[in-house]
């Protein structure tokens, strides 16, 4: 048993599982810590939606830290000079910073999302077909759940010029038929904003006025403020808001018709 442990290889095998353990139990109490603080409220700052932002930035950071001094450690042990291998890391950083480019442009949007606040954690974005709430703000990627499927999906921080941030707006068309006087559509458009405005999780309806003179109809907006992850089904409620409140006044909705003349 004790020629095992004579074995130079063995023990600093030993060492090293030592020093992952050590540096694990570490990070978890650092980042324990503050995570405590964040959700108790007594740090304010990371208590506020753009804190927790700053703060999982900062996780990310002391993670890859956390990695690369262990690795460090480790090289060491293994009596690699780890100096001599520092000095040469200018020389094959050219080398490497081509095959890291993409990485390099991540780590480097990440910092801007946050300095210049494109968007925070909990924020809803739109990417591609992708609408999501940001869960997390990586070195590297933006993770989001798809509001529709609920999947996570993560997003590369270089495509940031390529995110849209989702508002809390949506715009409607209410059609009204021509033959039907300004004056009528309006008092059965304020009973259907009216209706909207109780129904749950909307914050606010508002209308706008005339939008557009269309073919079969004129279009009268307005407009439903409410939380951007909800935005599909209320838009749903509005819609049947809209149907059910033109059945009560009597008004058809309009659609394109096709007159056929013969001879």
């Amino acid at each position: 048993m004790m020629s095992i442990f004579n074995n130079i290889w063995v023990v600093r095998t030993i060492w090293s599982i030592v020093t992952i353990i050590i540096c694990i139990i570490v990070y978890n109490i650092i980042v324990g810590m503050f995570g405590s603080r964040v959700s108790s409220g007594k740090i304010k700052f990371l208590s506020s939606k753009k804190g927790k932002t700053y703060f999982r930035m900062l996780r990310s950071i002391i993670r890859y830290i956390f990695i690369i001094i262990t690795f460090l450690i480790i090289l060491r042990i293994f009596g690699i000079n780890i100096t001599s291998m520092l000095a040469g890391v200018g020389i094959i950083g050219i080398i490497i910073g081509f095959a890291i480019q993409d990485a390099l442009k991540d780590i480097i949007k990440g910092f801007d999302i946050i300095s210049d606040n494109y968007y925070q954690v909990g924020d809803v974005i739109k990417f591609g077909d992708i609408t999501g709430k940001v869960l997390t703000i990586g070195l590297k990627t933006t993770r989001v759940e798809d509001v529709y499927s609920f999947n996570i999906v993560s997003i590369s921080n270089r495509n940031i010029e390529q995110v849209e941030v989702v508002s809390n707006l949506i715009n409607i068309d209410i059609p009204m038929p021509y033959e039907l006087c300004v004056e009528d559509s309006e008092k059965a458009i304020l009973e259907i904003v009216s209706s909207i405005k109780e129904c749950k999780d909307v914050d606010n309806c508002e209308y706008r006025g005339i939008n557009d003179l269309a073919d079969s109809s004129i279009k009268y907006q307005i407009k439903v403020y409410c939380n951007p992850l909800l935005k599909v089904q209320i838009r749903r409620d509005a819609l049947r808001c809209i149907v059910v409140g033109l059945e009560k006044c009597g008004i058809s909705i309009p659609y394109n018709q096709i007159d056929i003349h013969q001879k």
